[in-house]
């Protein structure tokens, strides 16, 4: 018989040794109470701001039969067809003669004198040659003209677009509010000094400056480099991302293949101006870019064949009011034509300020549904009544 009394009363009557549940419950003295701890710290979540109380503003939207019948202002050029306001880029090498003939296009622009043959629009020129000293200015300005015009300024330092390019800008515009033209000689110069180049920081800085062109309705010119590896489209050649030709309106660049070969080819595209070619020779003496062939010629401008009958339409009805279809059928029997109220109307619309030289003006509205026009023909002031002297004067030929 097993003596329990003999037994040790805190050993375990079994082999393996398991927890009691009950063991050390009760402490012998009272613990002092203690806020519980988490089992660990939740790392920081991120910083949520409170919800925009703005209002939201509705898109101002306009229809395309609205949008086809206004009358809205033609792109206006600084040199015609070839550099319209807004942003344009001009890329070249190095030492390639960019500088040269920046400074002859801001001399012509300042005088009001064409650019080979093209007209200019005169007004105030800002060139900012940040790249050269007063005294390397000074010496091409000698070389290229003995009587520099009054409204041709020049400056060898600006700020970054960071630091206040565009307000630099704003206030020269308001002391001289004839500004037609800004260049800014290198692009580089004035850019962040980030060493990465990205689509979205490219497109960003051009953006910037394509907007404050459009405010002032100046031309801005961003002289820039080209990449040393050549490449069959000329906008691959322009240093950086396709973010700068992308937000640019128009993209030059001059490519001079060989450095010791005084001639080359100036590749020209835009959104506003047709893309062409021009082959250039530099002249030596007088230091500036003379053009020895231009891929487009100089067509004279002429309105499409059905308009110069419709001018002439307009001169023996005078006034006209009624429904688009009452026009064209009243046009097509006169013209001896088969056109259609859309494609007599879309022509007009496209020929608009054309017509108006020729002294045809008309304006689209609505009455009960149905679409309407006045149409007018208004006698040039210099004109006298005869029908040879109505066809001079609006530079068309006759049917």
């Amino acid at each position: 018989m097993i003596n329990n009394q003999s037994q040790n009363p805190t050993q375990k009557p079994y082999k393996f040794s398991f927890p009691d549940p009950w063991e050390d419950s009760v402490p012998s003295e009272p613990a002092a109470v203690s806020e519980p701890e988490p089992p660990w710290e939740l790392p920081p979540g991120p910083v949520t701001e409170e919800p925009s109380c703005r209002e939201i503003q509705p898109l101002n939207v306009v229809s395309g039969e609205e949008l086809a019948d206004m009358r809205l202002e033609p792109i206006r050029f600084c040199v015609e067809g070839l550099l319209p306001e807004g942003l344009s880029v001009l890329g070249g090498a190095p030492k390639a003669g960019k500088s040269w003939l920046v400074l002859d296009l801001g001399i012509r622009i300042a005088r009001g004198d064409p650019l080979w043959e093209l007209p200019t629009k005169k007004g105030d020129v800002l060139y900012l040659c940040l790249e050269d000293s007063l005294n390397r200015v000074q010496e091409r300005l000698n070389r290229i003209t003995d009587d520099p015009p009054d409204n041709l300024f020049f400056a060898v330092s600006a700020e970054t677009i960071e630091d206040g390019l565009c307000e630099q800008i704003k206030n020269f515009k308001q002391s001289h509010p004839d500004l037609a033209l800004v260049a800014v000689d290198t692009f580089q110069v004035v850019r962040s000094d980030s060493t990465e180049i990205s689509y979205a920081g490219d497109y960003t800085e051009v953006r910037a400056l394509k907007a404050l062109a459009e405010e002032l309705h100046i031309a801005l010119l961003l002289v820039h480099h080209l990449r040393k590896q050549r490449d069959k489209d000329p906008l691959n050649m322009i240093s950086g991302s396709t973010g700068i030709s992308g937000a640019a309106d128009a993209v030059y660049v001059l490519d001079r293949k060989n450095r010791n070969n005084l001639r080359a080819t100036l590749s020209c595209t835009g959104r506003d101006i047709e893309q062409r070619k021009l082959f250039l020779s530099f002249d030596s003496e007088h230091c500036r870019w003379e053009c020895e062939q231009d891929d487009m010629g100089h067509p004279e401008k002429r309105l499409p064949p059905e308009m110069e009958r419709f001018v002439y339409f307009m001169w023996t009805e005078g006034r006209f009011t009624g429904s688009n279809a009452e026009l064209t059928e009243r046009f097509n029997s006169y013209a001896k034509v088969q056109l259609s109220p859309r494609a007599l109307k879309q022509k007009m619309n496209q020929c608009r300020y054309d017509l108006e030289d020729c002294g045809v003006y008309f304006e689209s509205f609505r009455s009960n549904g149905t679409r309407m026009v006045s149409v007018e023909f208004r006698q040039n002031e210099n004109s006298d009544d005869s029908d040879e002297e109505d066809a001079n004067d609006a530079n068309i030929r006759v049917p």
